[in-house]
């Protein structure tokens, strides 16, 4: 890529689009998921070689994902495992930090261990902090912030104290978000966290989103004067 004069310092991902690209091209939810993971994969990667680029978030599993055919979240569940399984080797060369946000808890004991082995194995790793949101909503970020809060005896909190006890603690607030598929709303993500974030809506459908893509949203995102309230 070629250096830009500025960078985000947290860029989050709306990975938007996998059953649409499938069913444009007569192929099954599945496979639009599979490709959903390699692009996931790719976008890590060449995140993780930007060393202006601190953390990075992927809305992977939300809390209303839930809604969807038990067949397809099946299948998700199994995508997420093969990805942690067969890419352990990578995430070590590339040096990322794992971090899952969300309450994993509700997933199938396997899942649980490879996430959890996931995050334990990369914790030392001092590269790009990757944050894979999984069976996560901003709200419900908001409130077991909250939650924790009050169970430490505490009756009155700041904006710190909410921001510290975030699943992405102690990422900072979002610079950039990208939804990609065209659709131009958040979701229920990283609500507290994108007060102030540039915001960037591609038409391109997530498994379409390649280097390329990544280059034409950094250079979009090069080209803002973020202002955060101010003149």
């Amino acid at each position: 890529m070629k250096k830009l004069k500025n960078y985000p310092t947290h860029i989050a991902f709306i990975m938007d689009g996998n059953r649409r690209w499938a069913t444009r091209r007569g192929l099954s939810k599945f496979v639009g998921h599979k490709k959903g993971a390699e692009s996931l994969m790719k976008i890590i990667k060449e995140l993780s070689q930007i060393e202006e680029i601190k953390y990075a978030s992927f809305f992977a599993f939300s809390t209303e994902n839930w809604n969807r055919e038990k067949e397809e979240i099946d299948a998700i569940f199994k995508i997420v495992q093969d990805m942690f399984d067969e890419n352990e080797g990578e995430f070590k060369s590339w040096n990322v930090k794992f971090v899952a946000m969300g309450d994993i808890t509700r997933f199938p004991d396997e899942l649980q261990k490879r996430i959890i082995k996931a995050v334990e194995n990369s914790k030392n790793n001092t590269g790009l902090v990757v944050n894979i949101a999984l069976n996560y909503g901003g709200r419900d970020d908001i409130v077991q912030a909250v939650n924790k809060l009050i169970k430490n005896g505490r009756t009155i909190v700041s904006e710190d104290d909410i921001a510290e006890n975030l699943y992405s603690y102690p990422a900072t607030d979002i610079d950039f978000v990208i939804r990609t598929s065209g659709e131009m709303r958040v979701s229920n993500f990283m609500l507290y966290q994108l007060a102030y974030s540039e915001f960037y809506f591609p038409k391109v459908c997530w498994p379409a989103f390649n280097k390329r893509q990544l280059y034409k949203s950094l250079k979009v995102y090069a080209k803002r004067n973020r202002r955060f309230g101010g003149n």
